[in-house]
């Protein structure tokens, strides 16, 4: 829940809360926002800014850095890397923590780049590819990159510990769904099995899951206060990989079918219940296939269908009323029988 000036005013003329306590209670709430990121224009300088220079060095380069040869990206690389760390210092130490965890962020993106020009320097990268087709193709031949910047990705948060750096951790653990799969059946991404992927895919996707859900645990118990969200990321490319797994999978069943109504039913809960809108998106889209699959396939001739799903969602909007009328007394009756940890978790989220 956010609270903004003109509420507290509002407090105010209801004589809740005096004026001097409204305006003690405004500085108070915006210390306590100024490190989270927000939309305001200095937050989207900070961000549009990183993510230009992070593109540059990812998504947008050039094949005119192939002139350097492989010790020259890997100089230049490393570079950077001493660029933004000592940025990164800089504006920690300036407690400017937004533009920090940005700079932090470029340099372990930076990690595929110098690990690319080592290879290619030491003759062990394949003449067929190039860097720019990191995050374009899968190949088995990118888990160097994909280990290494796990390391230094891992090594940078622990040091810094800003939300923002498992940005790249996220992205690298969904590559590495996609290129494991490859490794584990030989030969590149053209020949390697489809099916084999997918299953890869949704599996690797729960296990990124349960890191994010853990991590959720550890940083409420060690830092109950803390509003920064170490776990957003993870959750995020978590459900982005074992969803698009999940979703791709064949089966001519209508009961495993509705059992994948069923799980995405499972996202949507779990989302309200753990305030994670990325598993309601993903499980509303997924409710919304089955369907579809239902209108176009299995009812596909029959004029009773529509009638009768109409009803069915005017009784889901009913259910929400329900649900806010007695919403305090539910949660408090269902969240009594969870742990005290999860409890707390559910709390904070309030």
């Amino acid at each position: 829940m956010k609270i903004n000036q003109q509420q507290l005013n509002q407090a105010v003329k209801q004589h809740i809360i005096s004026a001097q306590q409204a305006d003690e209670l405004y500085s108070f709430l915006s210390a306590q926002q100024a490190h989270i990121a927000q939309f305001t224009f200095t937050h989207v300088l900070y961000y549009f800014g990183g993510l230009i220079a992070i593109g540059a060095m990812s998504l947008f380069m050039t094949l005119g850095w192939s002139t350097f040869g492989g010790a020259g990206i890997l100089a230049i690389s490393l570079a950077y890397a001493a660029i933004g760390l000592w940025l990164t210092h800089r504006f920690a130490n300036k407690q400017l923590i937004i533009p920090a965890g940005i700079c932090a962020t470029f340099v372990t993106c930076l990690t595929p780049l110098a690990v690319f020009g080592l290879q290619q320097w030491l003759g062990f990268w394949p003449s067929d590819t190039n860097y720019r087709d990191y995050h374009s193709y899968i190949h088995w031949h990118w888990l160097y990159m994909e280990l290494a910047t796990l390391a230094v990705g891992t090594m940078i948060a622990w040091r810094y510990r800003y939300p923002f750096l498992v940005m790249p951790i996220a992205v690298t653990l969904w590559y590495l769904t996609m290129d494991l799969s490859v490794m584990i059946v030989g030969g590149n991404s053209y020949d390697a099995s489809w099916e084999l992927r997918k299953m890869v895919s949704m599996y690797t996707g729960l296990l990124m899951l349960g890191l994010a859900f853990w991590i959720d645990m550890r940083t409420r118990a060690t830092s109950p206060l803390s509003q920064q969200d170490y776990a957003f990321w993870i959750y995020l490319f978590g459900v982005i990989a074992f969803w698009g797994g999940l979703s791709l999978q064949n089966s001519d069943s209508e009961l495993a079918k509705f059992g994948y109504f069923i799980i995405n039913l499972v996202m949507i809960g779990l989302g309200v219940l753990l305030v994670r809108r990325v598993f309601v998106v993903f499980g509303a889209f997924g409710s919304c296939i089955y369907l579809g699959h239902l209108a176009h396939s299995v009812f596909e001739d029959s004029w009773l269908f529509p009638i009768v799903l109409s009803v069915i969602g005017l009784l889901v909007i009913y259910l929400g009323v329900l649900w806010q009328k007695h919403e305090q007394a539910i949660s408090q009756g269902a969240q009594s029988i969870l742990p005290k940890a999860l409890q707390q978790l559910l709390a904070s989220k309030r």
